[in-house]
Order: structure tokens, then C-alpha cells, then sequence
């Protein structure tokens, strides 16, 4: 490694929607100048627990999981995915009310999950039941009867009905309602401790991929199908317009006041530590 190099370990998601927006880093589609980007890929709850630990100097996170990482990180004000009126699934092997989920044994992603936040809020906490399996074992684990019903995230929100399994509440959708605003699921953080030089770098690299693939679009999403099971090339360009769009560039002032919604509710139902002000790194 040369000496003046810097490297910045960069974990996320083996998912179409984090490969997109990484995808000009991973390719070497920008200058990283004296940066270099070496990838970490893991699943979201992984990562979260990552950041817990101050493991890496970049990471994707559930937002959810902010509060309990403050301390080590800062938000980055890009890479944010964020559910307009549409997030996690919770679906099951028939036609069900979202109320009648109370009382059942759910298959969830991961405790520190904004999916499983926002279901929490919506059932109540303690209402029901979790085990906890890797997001992508999760719809084959409700259609064998291993749960009564799922919390799916990634592309599996596209692909349920395929296993045969019904939508039983969509939580983003369900969230706008509440709220009438958009479902902050996951963000991007970096660690304080790299010092305010690094910082402001390594941020506008971070934006500037995501500009790259979002001018270059179908090359990047060619990159992004590697990492999308069972999606077609269609799904694939869907699913990616579903979570890197708009407020994945800059947050704005309803995406702020989204992730400041939630993380206080969160904080109300005992869920999370006070997330306290919250700082975007530009």
C-alpha cells in the first residue's frame, strides 16, 4: 500500500440498491485521489452491529439503529433509502388483518432493523413473537411453516407472491398514513474519529458514486443485477427506483423530519437511546 494512501472500509449490503450506489467506487468509475475504497459486504443486521463495535469507517445502517452508533458516527446526508409510501412487507402463507399478527411468531431481519422498529410501532411492542434469520432466508422460512408470517426487506418486497405468501400489511405504506411522511429504512454513516478533513472527503466521493450511477444508469444497474436474487432485469431497475431516487442525493427537509419522527417515536416506545440532535455530514 503506498504510504500516503488512505484506506476507508466501506460496509454494505449485498443488495441491488446499495451495489448501485457503489458502484462507480467499486468499479473505479471516479477518482478517488488518495482514497482507496476496499468493500465490506454483510447483511444490514451484520452491519448495524458493525457500527455498534466502530468497525468500519464507512457503513450502511438502519436507521433504527442510529441512536445506539452516534457517538462513533455521523449521518452522511447522502445514501439514505427512504420508503415513500411503500417499505417492508409483513406477509404470510394466507390472507391475514395486520392485527391478527398479534400473538404470532414473525420471522424479522434483525432487532436493530428499521423494519422491525416500524413494526413494533405498529403492533405494539410485545404483541407478538420474533425469530430472527437472515433476510434473505426469511420468505422460504414462512412458506415451510416455520413462522406465521415474515418481515421481508431488500427485493423480497418484489418477489413474496412468487412463494405464494399474501402482503398482510405494508409498514411503509401504513407509515405514510400515520405520519404523511416517507419511511426512513437505511442511511449511511461515517466515522468521526477519520478527523473533519477525511470526513468532508470521503463524503463527497460517497455522493459523487451515487451521481455516477444515476447518470450512467443501465451500467450501473447491470453491476447492481449481480447482487439481486430472483429479479429480472425489469424488477431489478424497479426495485432500484424504489430506494435510490431523489432521497438518496440529500435527504431534505420532509426526509430530516422523517428520520427525526421516527428515531423519537422509537425513543417514546423504549426501543432506542435518545437520538439527540442529529447531524447530517454534507
Amino acid at each position: 500500500m503506498n504510504r500516503d494512501e488512505t484506506v476507508i472500509r466501506v460496509g454494505h449490503s449485498p443488495d441491488p440498491d446499495d451495489a448501485f450506489m457503489f458502484w462507480a467506487l467499486a468499479r473505479g468509475k471516479i477518482d478517488t485521489g488518495r482514497y482507496r475504497f476496499v468493500h465490506e459486504l454483510a447483511d444490514i443486521e451484520t452491519l448495524n452491529r458493525r457500527a455498534e463495535r466502530g468497525e468500519l469507517e464507512v457503513s450502511a445502517i438502519s436507521l433504527a439503529s442510529y441512536p445506539f452508533v452516534r457517538d462513533r458516527y455521523g449521518l452522511l446526508g447522502c445514501g439514505c433509502s427512504m420508503g415513500d409510501g411503500y417499505g417492508p412487507i409483513v406477509a404470510a402463507r394466507k390472507p391475514l388483518e395486520a392485527d391478527a399478527l398479534r400473538g404470532r411468531r414473525i420471522a424479522v431481519p434483525g432487532e436493530r432493523t428499521t423494519a422491525f422498529l416500524a413494526l413494533t410501532l405498529r403492533l405494539g411492542r410485545g404483541t407478538f413473537t420474533h425469530t430472527v434469520l437472515p433476510f434473505d432466508r426469511i420468505i422460504a422460512a414462512v412458506a415451510d411453516g416455520e413462522a406465521d408470517a415474515g418481515l421481508i426487506i431488500h427485493e423480497g418486497q418484489l418477489t413474496y407472491r412468487a412463494a405464494g405468501l399474501h402482503c398482510v400489511v405494508d409498514l411503509g405504506a401504513w407509515w405514510k398514513q400515520e405520519t404523511g411522511l416517507p419511511l426512513p429504512l437505511g442511511g449511511n454513516v461515517i466515522r468521526r474519529d477519520l478527523g473533519a478533513e477525511h470526513v468532508r472527503e470521503v463524503a463527497r466521493l460517497l455522493r459523487a458514486s451515487i451521481e455516477r450511477g444515476l447518470a450512467h444508469r443501465e451500467e450501473a444497474l447491470e453491476y447492481a443485477r449481480e447482487y439481486g436474487r430472483d429479479l429480472d432485469a425489469p424488477l431489478t431497475d424497479r426495485f432500484v427506483g424504489m430506494y435510490v431516487n431523489r432521497w438518496t442525493l440529500d435527504y431534505g427537509e420532509r426526509g430530516r423530519s422523517a428520520v427525526r419522527e421516527l428515531l423519537a417515536l422509537a425513543h417514546d416506545a423504549g426501543m432506542t437511546p435518545d437520538a439527540g440532535e442529529i447531524e447530517w455530514v454534507a
